[in-house]
């Protein structure tokens, strides 16, 4: 897959297929349209092409700069290679261009900078100032323009079910197992080991605080996870807290740590990639240190029958 920043890069595609949208989470929606694009650039001897955009445009028109995404612009890059997609066009989406006209956006976009030879959308899709332009607009434009436009009809997208709110809204309640059915794929993130406080090794049980790579990714909810960690290119089985460690630390900071099975070497300063696999048990403030203990003991028992097929 080619990823274009912009137009500059963008050039000699052959016969481009497109669809727009930012693609947040790439669920199951998401896929079966790429497998349209796929589909019909096959046919047309094409190549699909995504125009996505970097920041979300709801943090532009909304000025919602609390908005929290499901995946970093590295993710979905990621992701969108793995499913076969050509090309990737990253677009910025400034105040300014959230100005353009229906109009300009596909004289300009679609056709200009694009070239595309078929357009592939919902039927509820809305673009252009103040949402202007909408799938009756395209049609129009398609009996005078040179390019073809297939609509995704409002019952295929009823049958999926699935929105990047859903998946957001699973996350947010910890409810980590539903992102795997609405995606195909583990909520994941990236983060540099840093220093904590070392009570983890105080109660035998060292833990590896994460900073997270991105302050705009979705935090899943406070509590106890079983996890499977990438550092380098080696997979290590865990289990990961994350909340204000009440029963250590009340008061502080919302953090993240993890405690990687069977694994005692230094990682400090090193990138830990992170598969969220199962949501173990709430965040809970115990007694004691040695009830504490106990409880970690368990979880972790649990975290490794979950984790027995990874």
């Amino acid at each position: 897959m080619q990823v274009h920043y912009g137009f500059e890069s963008y050039k000699n595609i052959k016969n481009p297929i497109v669809t727009v949208g930012t693609f947040d989470g790439v669920h199951f929606g998401h896929q079966k349209i790429i497998q349209r694009l796929q589909k019909i650039a096959k046919k047309n001897n094409g190549e699909s092409v995504l125009l996505t955009f970097d920041p979300h445009p709801r943090k532009i028109l909304l000025n919602d700069q609390g908005l929290k995404l499901i995946h970093t612009i590295n993710e979905k890059i990621n992701i969108l290679e793995n499913l076969g997609l050509d090309h990737l066009v990253i677009y910025p989406f400034t105040l300014e261009f959230s100005k353009f006209s229906a109009k300009r956006y596909i004289d300009e976009l679609l056709i200009q900078k694009l070239g595309t030879h078929t357009l592939v959308i919902g039927y509820d899709h809305h673009f252009g100032n103040d949402r202007e332009g909408n799938i009756d607009l395209l049609k129009k434009y398609e009996k005078s323009n040179p390019f073809y436009l297939e609509e995704i009809k409002a019952h295929e997208i009823e049958e999926i079910k699935i929105s990047s709110t859903k998946v957001r809204s699973a996350i947010e309640k910890g409810n980590i197992h539903l992102v795997n059915d609405y995606c195909g794929h583990f909520y994941e993130f990236s983060g540099e080991v840093v220093r904590g406080n070392g009570i983890g090794k105080t109660i035998g049980t060292p833990t590896a605080n994460i900073k997270l790579n991105s302050n705009e990714k979705i935090i899943p909810l406070d509590g106890v996870y079983a996890v499977v960690c990438q550092i380098k290119d080696a997979n290590y089985k865990g289990i990961m807290n994350i909340g204000f460690k009440p029963t250590v630390d009340e008061g502080q900071k919302r953090t993240v740590e993890i405690h990687l099975f069977d694994y005692e070497k230094d990682i400090y300063g090193q990138d830990l990639r992170t598969k969220v696999i199962e949501r173990i048990r709430d965040e809970v403030k115990f007694n004691s240190l040695k009830e504490l203990k106990s409880q970690i003991l368990k979880d972790n028992e649990k975290a490794k029958i979950i984790l027995e097929s990874f």
